[in-house]
């Protein structure tokens, strides 16, 4: 067996692992690369080391610490609580209000995963306070989310746009953020009215969506959403310019630097609630993966993937394909980092220039099934309603949820990008 294809054998591994235990992916992948580049591969420590992600890791780590640091002092929460009282107690909006409030956050910087964190509580609260199905309103809350999530700012959008950068598609980040988020409104509303979203319409009566008066942001949260205004204006600027220099991460550190020193936010337990455990995963798994490009691994992947493969099925095939790995495994820290460099081969193979198309399929697909209760953004939503019979109920509906995605994602990337 060539290293290439050991190579290949101990990605799939690390993706089953992923997938089957809580073990740290990034942690796995990375000694695996060790072993199999320095003692197989007779390679330097420092030639496996050399895939490591630097500018990701900076940029990741920059945009996360800003973003903890405006949910450590409250910024995010006061936010999100006045913008939930525009609904005035109409219980129809309600759901509809949480997906917009979802795609508006997650786009804004903090990515799905900790819009969900923060929005998936009071959601399933006034899911039961109203009176309306907790699982729709986990289908608003968690597509809402999800629908930010490939922002240029985001965590998930600035590893998939390193990653689409290197397989020679740059400056897609707003284009790729734009498909992911229509896809998720068409599935999202579709799935509001399919599950009662009408007749909460058609409701008469008013409830009191939060009792708590509006509350008011103080001068160190001013300070805090004017930095994130700054860096997300700089941010979509420097794309449209093509500024040199621009690094979005360095810029969301010198931001967070400014709150600190204007101890506008505790920057130390900001650096305690960053997802690190991601950073991490996303970061050794990418090592793993620049050694699959070093041994030739890639290009079997490549070639693997175009074999069950057309010109004409390449898009619904791999949207399935990448829905149902990615139901079980983590989207941006496994299934995108290890399929997304496959596109050039896949593109080669099969003869076709649709390589912007293939790619985001990959995105979309990935996060379409991510509503489902074995990713965190469903586990979220369970997780905020009382344990017993109704949560069982909502693990069981978010479980077929998630698998029809799979079909729902490849019927929508076939429309959207075939």
């Amino acid at each position: 067996m060539s290293l290439g294809a050991v190579t290949l054998v101990a990605l799939a591994v690390a993706v089953v692992v992923s997938c089957v235990s809580r073990l740290n992916v990034g942690l796995f992948a990375m000694a695996l690369a060790w072993i199999i580049g320095v003692f197989m591969g007779g390679l330097r420590l420092a030639e496996v080391l050399s895939g490591f992600p630097v500018d990701l890791f900076i940029t990741l780590s920059g945009v996360t610490l800003l973003f903890a640091q405006a949910h450590v002092n409250g910024t995010l929460d006061i936010v999100a609580h006045n913008a939930m009282r525009l609904c005035r107690g109409r219980v129809g909006l309600v759901p509809i209000m949480y997906f917009v409030l979802g795609a508006a956050l997650a786009s804004a910087g903090p990515g799905n995963i900790a819009t969900t964190g923060l929005l998936a509580p009071m959601a399933m609260a006034t899911a039961l306070k109203t009176r309306t199905s907790p699982f729709l309103m986990a289908i608003m809350v968690g597509n809402g989310c999800n629908a930010g999530s490939l922002s240029p700012i985001a965590p998930t959008g600035l590893i998939v746009s390193d990653y689409m950068t290197r397989i020679g598609l740059p400056n897609f980040e707003l284009q790729t953020w734009a498909y992911n988020l229509m896809a998720h409104a068409i599935v999202g509303f579709a799935g509001y009215f399919a599950f009662g979203g009408y007749k909460l319409l058609m409701r008469a009566d008013r409830v009191e969506v939060e009792a708590e008066p509006r509350k008011r942001l103080d001068g160190h949260q001013i300070l805090t959403l004017a930095v994130i205004a700054v860096l997300i204006v700089t941010a979509i600027t420097s794309q449209l310019l093509d500024v040199p220099g621009f690094n979005i991460g360095m810029a969301a550190i010198a931001g967070a630097v400014l709150l600190a020193l204007a101890r506008a936010a505790d920057d130390g337990q900001a650096i305690k609630t960053m997802p690190w455990g991601t950073i991490l995963m996303v970061c050794g798994v990418t090592v793993l993966i620049g050694l699959l490009q070093k041994t030739g691994g890639m290009e079997i992947f490549s070639n693997l993937l175009s074999s069950i493969a057309t010109p004409a099925t390449v898009i619904p095939e791999l949207s399935v394909i990448i829905g149902i790995v990615s139901a079980y495994s983590s989207t941006s820290g496994v299934v995108l980092p290890a399929f997304l460099p496959t596109v050039p081969g896949i593109v080669e193979n099969l003869g076709v220039d649709n390589a912007l198309g293939i790619a985001s399929t990959m995105n979309v697909a990935g996060h379409l099934v991510d509503v489902s209760p074995l990713s965190t953004i469903g586990a979220l939503c369970i997780a905020s309603i009382p344990s017993g019979e109704m949560s069982r109920k909502l693990f069981n509906q978010l479980l077929a949820w998630g698998m029809s995605m799979t079909l729902a994602g490849a019927v929508i990337c076939w429309v959207l990008f075939a």
